[in-house]
C-alpha cells in the first residue's frame, strides 16, 4: 500500500514536472523597430504576452538562432544597450547562451523564465539582431543589382527563373531599400553543383516582403536550371514637362526613391538628351536648351549629372556622379527637344555644299551639322578619358593620331566640359574602335569650339587603321571656371609604403591626387570603396593612426553612400574644395582584402607566387604576368626568346619551354608593363636573376606582350633553405654536342685521378706502418720480461700453486663458451698500483712474440689475423683480448694446478717516441 502511494506521488510530481516545463516555452518571436522585418529589437511572447530578452552574455550565435527560425538568414550583427530603442511590459529572458546551432531560442540555454523587471533591470540593456535577411542580390557592383538568393536556413540559393515576373522583381528591390526594378534578366547560368531553391515565387507587386509573396513548388517537383538577375535603382522612370503635360520637348524630370525631380543643366548634352528622346520614344535629340521649361515651386533639383554615350537604352544605364557636385543655380534645369517620333530622321549633313562663307545658308547648315555631330570618349573609366569617337552621319567613328598632340586634346577636353587636357594618347591607347575612321591628320589651333573644324584631310579620308586611334585625358574640371563643378576624370588609390589595400585615401581630380576627409563615412561608403579598388567587401576605418606630414589638397568631405550607389564617384558628398578638412580628418583605410606589396597574397611569398600565367589554354601556357609594387603587370617581347621562356616554365615548375611567343600572342594584357629587354641565360631559378631594363621603363604596347608555351609536366620542387634556390636544370639548346663531350671526357678523368691518389695512399701508408711496428712489438716484449721475474713469487704460492689472494689479479678463461669466445675478466680487479719503474704497461702476461718471419713478411699468423688491428696515427702500441688463442695455454707455464687461466693481458700500451702504433683487439 505504502508503495503504490509512493508511485502515485512520483507520477503526479513527474507530471507536473512536465507540465511546468511545456508551459515555460517562448510561442512566439518578433523583431521590433528595425528599418525591415529582419533587423530590430528581440521581443518574445510568453503566457501571451510579449517581451524583451536583456543582452547580458547576448552574443551573434544566438542572433544566428533568432535569424534562423525567422528566416532571415544568418546573423550580421548583435547590437546590445537598446540598440533598436527600449521596449516595455515584461524582461522575459535573461543570460541567454546559443552555441548557434539550435532550432529555436527555447533550445537555448538561459535562467528560468520570469519578469525580471522585479529583479531591477531595465529596458535600457534590451536585446537585438540584425539579419542578412531572406532575399540578397549576388555578383554585381553591389548590393542593388545581381543575381537573386535566397537563404535555405544554411547556406544561400540561387531562385530559378520560372513563371518569374517585374512585379517579384519589385518587391525584391523594395525589400532590399535599392528603389525600383528597372529590369530583370532570365535564364542566367550558374554551377551544376549549385541547388536551386525549390519554389516559385509569384508576387502582387504589393508585398512588403518576398517572405510574403504566394509560392508555390516548381512544377513536377523540378525547376528551371536558370537563374534570374534583377537591376534596381532610386533612377525608375524620365519625362518632358511643358506647361504641366508631359510631351516631346520640355524640362527633364526624373523620378527619384517616389519624387519626382528636375535634372541639373550643367553637363547636361546632346548625348543625355538622345537617350531620353528613344526612351520615350520621341525620335532623336533636336536641340538641349538651358532653363526654357522651367517652373517655379517645383521639387529641388537634383545635381546627380549623367554621362551617356547615347547608345543607351534608358537614362539610369548611363555613369552617374555625384561625388564633389556643387549646388545647381536657380534657374538652370535640364530641357531637350525631340523630333517627335521614332521613325522620323533628320536630314543628313552635306560637307560638300558649297555656299559663300558666311551666308546666312552656310551659318545655318553648319548650325545644323554642328548640333547634331556628337563627342565621347569611351573606355577610359569615365567620360572625360577614352578613345575619341565622334558621331557622323548616324554612325560612331574615330580619329587617327597622325599629327595627334596637346592642342588637339585641348579642343576635345574643352567641348566636352572636361577642363584641360593632361595627355594626347595615340596607338590605340584605350582600346581599337570598330566603326569608321572618320578624321585623320587634325592640325589644331587649340582654341576651336568643335574638334570637327579643326584643319584635317576630311571626312572619312585617312590611311590609318584603328591600332591608330587617337584618344585623351583630361582633368575633369573646367579650366575657365575653378569652382563650376566636379571632375569627370576620377582615380582612386590607396597610399601605403608596405600595404595593399590599406592606406590613405586619395583621389584624383582636376589633374592632381588630393586626400579624402574622413567625416562621417559610415559602412556602406566604406564597403563601396574597398569593392571598387577590389580589396573586398567591407572595410574599417583608421581614426587613430598618426597625421601625415606634409602639405596637399584635400579634395572632398561628406561623402554618403547609399546602398544603390555601385561606385564612390555616385555618392553625394560636399562640393570640390582644396582644403575640405584639416589634416587630422585625412581618411586612413584598411579593407577586408589588405595584404603586403610585395606579395600578391599573404606574406612571405616566393618569386614563384610572383609570377604568372594568362590568357592560355592550359596552366602552363599563357602569357607572362609578373607581380610589383601592388599590381600585376606584363613583360615586353623585346628579346624574348626560348633561354627567357625556359626561366618562366622552370620557375612555375611547368617543364620545359616548348615555345617563347610574341605580340600578344595570349592576347593583350592591361595595367603596367613592367619588364622589358630581359636576357636570361637559361639557368637562372627566377626570372629576376635575369637582366632587364629598371621596372617600368619600357617603350611597349601590350600588343607586344611576351607568352611561353611549357611542356606542362609539373615537376615538384624540392624546398630550400636559407633562401638557397635548388640547382637549375641543364637546359636543351644551351650546349653544343662538342661541349657536352667535353664534359663528360672531363667528369670521367677527374673520377679516374681520384681512384689513382687514394690506391697510392693507401699503399703508402701500408709499407710506412711496417718497419715501425716490429721494433714497437720487440721493445714492448723486452721491457714486460723483467717485471714478470719479479712478481711470480708474488703469484706462486709455497707450494708452486696460485694463492687465493692472487688469482683476483690474473685474467681468465672459461671454456664454457664455443671456440675462440672473448675472454672473461676475473670476479675482482686488481687493485694494487705498479711500481714506479713500470712503463706504461698494464699487469697482464705479454703473448708470445711472432717469429720473425712473420715480422719480415708484414703478415700476422692465421689463427691470429682476426685479433690484431694495426694504425699509424698513434705512437702507443695495444694488445687486446684474444691475441693468443687458447691452443696456446699447454706451454704456458702459469696455468698450474688445473688452472686454465689467460696468459694474455687486456691492453697493453708501449709509449715508443717516433715509432708507428700496433692495436691488438
Amino acid at each position: 500500500m505504502g508503495v503504490r502511494m509512493t508511485l502515485n506521488l512520483s507520477l503526479q510530481g513527474l507530471c507536473f514536472l512536465l507540465s511546468t516545463m511545456v508551459a515555460a516555452q517562448i510561442t512566439e518571436l518578433r523583431l521590433m523597430h528595425g528599418g525591415h522585418r529582419c533587423e530590430g529589437r528581440v521581443e518574445v511572447k510568453y503566457e501571451g504576452e510579449w517581451g524583451t530578452v536583456y543582452d547580458y552574455k547576448w552574443y551573434v550565435e544566438a542572433a544566428d538562432v533568432v535569424c534562423r527560425q525567422l528566416g532571415c538568414g544568418h546573423a550580421v550583427d548583435a547590437p546590445r544597450r537598446a540598440h533598436f530603442g527600449s521596449g516595455d511590459g515584461p524582461i522575459w529572458l535573461f543570460q541567454t547562451v546559443c552555441e548557434g546551432t539550435e532550432l529555436t531560442l527555447n533550445d537555448c540555454h538561459h535562467s528560468p523564465i520570469q519578469d525580471y523587471r522585479n529583479q531591477r533591470l531595465s529596458h535600457n540593456w534590451d536585446a537585438g539582431v540584425v539579419c542578412s535577411g531572406f532575399v540578397r542580390l549576388a555578383g554585381g557592383d553591389g548590393p542593388c543589382l545581381g543575381q537573386v538568393e535566397v537563404h535555405s536556413g544554411k547556406d544561400w540559393v540561387p531562385l530559378s527563373d520560372g513563371n518569374f515576373t517585374l512585379l517579384t522583381a519589385q518587391v525584391i528591390c523594395a525589400e532590399l531599400g535599392c528603389g525600383k526594378a528597372v529590369s530583370f534578366l532570365g535564364d542566367v547560368s550558374f554551377r551544376e553543383s549549385d541547388r536551386v531553391w525549390p519554389k516559385e515565387f509569384q508576387c502582387k507587386g504589393h508585398e512588403p516582403e518576398l517572405w510574403f509573396c504566394h509560392n508555390e513548388p516548381c512544377p513536377g517537383g523540378a525547376c528551371h536550371r536558370g537563374a534570374v538577375q534583377i537591376f534596381c535603382s532610386v533612377y525608375t522612370e524620365v519625362r518632358l514637362m511643358k506647361n504641366g503635360i508631359s510631351q516631346c520637348e520640355g524640362q527633364v524630370e526624373m523620378h527619384i526613391s517616389g519624387h519626382w525631380k528636375m535634372l541639373c543643366a550643367s553637363h547636361w548634352n546632346m548625348a543625355n538628351a538622345n537617350v531620353v528622346c528613344q526612351q520615350l520614344g520621341c525620335g532623336i535629340a533636336v536641340s538641349t536648351p538651358e532653363g526654357a521649361y522651367f517652373v517655379e515651386g517645383g521639387d529641388k533639383i537634383w545635381e546627380a549629372r549623367f554621362h551617356c554615350s547615347g547608345a543607351e537604352s534608358f537614362l539610369w544605364n548611363c555613369p552617374v556622379t555625384a561625388l564633389g557636385i556643387s549646388d545647381c543655380t536657380h534657374g538652370n534645369t535640364a530641357s531637350v527637344i525631340c523630333s517627335g517620333n521614332q521613325t522620323q530622321v533628320l536630314p543628313q549633313c552635306n560637307d560638300s555644299v558649297s555656299e559663300p562663307a558666311g551666308s546666312a545658308a552656310s551659318q545655318e547648315i553648319a548650325a545644323t551639322c554642328s548640333d547634331r555631330r556628337q563627342l565621347r570618349l569611351v573606355d577610359g573609366g569615365g567620360p572625360c578619358a577614352g578613345r575619341v569617337e565622334i558621331l557622323h552621319q548616324g554612325s560612331w567613328g574615330t580619329i587617327c593620331d597622325d599629327s595627334w598632340d596637346l592642342s588637339d586634346a585641348h579642343v576635345v577636353c574643352r567641348q566636352l566640359s572636361c577642363g584641360e587636357a593632361l595627355n594626347a594618347t595615340v596607338s590605340a591607347h584605350f582600346g581599337e574602335g570598330s566603326d569608321p575612321i572618320w578624321l585623320d591628320d587634325l592640325k589644331c589651333t587649340g582654341k576651336e569650339s568643335h574638334i570637327w573644324k579643326c584643319p584635317s584631310r576630311g571626312w572619312g579620308k585617312h590611311n590609318c587603321r584603328h591600332k591608330e586611334d587617337a584618344g585623351v585625358i583630361c582633368s575633369g574640371l573646367p579650366a575657365c571656371c575653378p569652382q563650376a563643378g566636379p571632375g569627370d576624370f576620377l582615380n582612386l588609390r590607396m597610399v601605403s609604403e608596405d600595404q595593399r589595400c590599406a592606406g590613405w585615401l586619395e583621389v584624383f581630380y582636376n589633374g592632381t591626387w588630393g586626400s579624402v576627409c574622413h567625416s562621417p563615412m559610415a559602412d556602406i561608403t566604406l564597403s563601396i570603396i574597398c569593392r571598387q579598388l577590389g580589396c573586398g567587401d567591407s572595410g574599417t576605418l583608421n581614426s587613430s593612426i598618426v597625421p601625415r606630414e606634409g602639405s596637399r589638397l584635400r579634395w572632398v568631405d561628406q561623402i554618403q553612400c547609399r546602398k544603390t550607389d555601385s561606385s564612390l564617384w555616385q555618392c553625394p558628398s560636399d562640393s570640390w574644395r582644396r582644403n575640405s578638412c584639416s589634416s587630422k580628418e585625412e581618411a586612413y583605410i584598411s579593407c577586408a582584402g589588405v595584404r603586403p606589396k610585395s606579395c600578391p597574397t599573404a606574406a612571405p611569398c616566393t618569386d614563384k607566387e610572383k609570377l604568372r600565367l594568362r590568357g592560355g589554354d592550359t596552366v602552363c601556357s599563357g602569357r607572362v604576368e609578373v607581380w610589383h609594387e601592388g599590381s600585376w603587370g606584363t613583360v615586353c617581347d623585346d628579346s624574348w626568346s626560348l633561354a627567357e621562356a625556359e626561366v618562366v616554365c622552370q620557375q612555375l615548375g611547368c617543364g620545359s619551354a616548348l615555345e617563347a611567343l610574341q605580340k600578344a600572342a595570349f592576347g593583350p594584357g592591361n595595367g603596367s608593363i613592367w619588364l622589358d629587354e630581359v636576357q636570361c641565360r637559361g639557368r637562372e631559378s627566377s626570372l629576376w636573376d635575369c637582366a632587364a631594363d629598371s621596372w617600368g621603363q619600357n617603350n611597349c604596347k601590350h600588343e607586344e606582350d611576351a607568352g611561353v608555351r611549357c611542356s606542362g609536366g609539373r615537376t615538384i620542387l624540392l624546398s630550400t633553405t636559407a633562401g638557397i634556390r635548388p640547382g637549375p636544370n641543364l637546359v636543351r639548346g644551351i650546349f653544343s654536342l662538342s661541349e657536352m663531350l667535353c664534359l663528360i671526357l672531363g667528369a670521367l678523368l677527374f673520377l679516374v685521378l681520384v681512384i689513382l691518389v687514394t690506391q697510392m695512399y693507401r699503399w703508402r701508408a701500408k709499407h710506412r706502418a711496417l718497419p715501425g711496428f716490429e721494433d714497437v712489438l720487440n721493445e714492448a716484449v723486452y721491457e714486460e720480461i723483467d717485471y714478470l721475474t719479479t712478481t711470480k713469487e708474488d703469484l706462486l704460492g709455497s707450494n708452486g700453486a696460485l694463492s687465493d689472494d692472487s688469482v683476483t689479479k690474473l685474467p681468465y678463461y672459461s671454456r664454457d663458451g664455443e671456440e675462440n669466445s672473448d675472454f672473461q675478466s676475473a670476479p675482482a680487479q686488481r687493485t694494487d698500483a705498479p711500481s714506479e719503474d713500470y712503463d706504461n704497461a698494464e699487469e697482464v702476461p705479454v703473448p708470445e712474440a711472432p717469429p720473425a718471419s712473420w715480422m719480415s713478411e708484414g703478415e700476422v699468423p692465421p689463427e691470429e689475423e682476426n685479433g690484431m688491428r694495426a694504425s699509424q696515427t698513434g705512437s702507443s702500441l695495444q694488445f687486446s683480448r684474444g691475441v693468443a688463442g687458447p691452443g696456446k695455454e699447454e706451454s704456458n707455464p702459469w696455468l698450474l694446478q688445473g688452472e686454465e687461466v689467460n696468459t694474455v693481458y687486456d691492453d697493453i700500451e708501449l709509449n715508443a717516441l717516433g715509432t708507428s702504433t700496433a692495436v691488438f683487439p
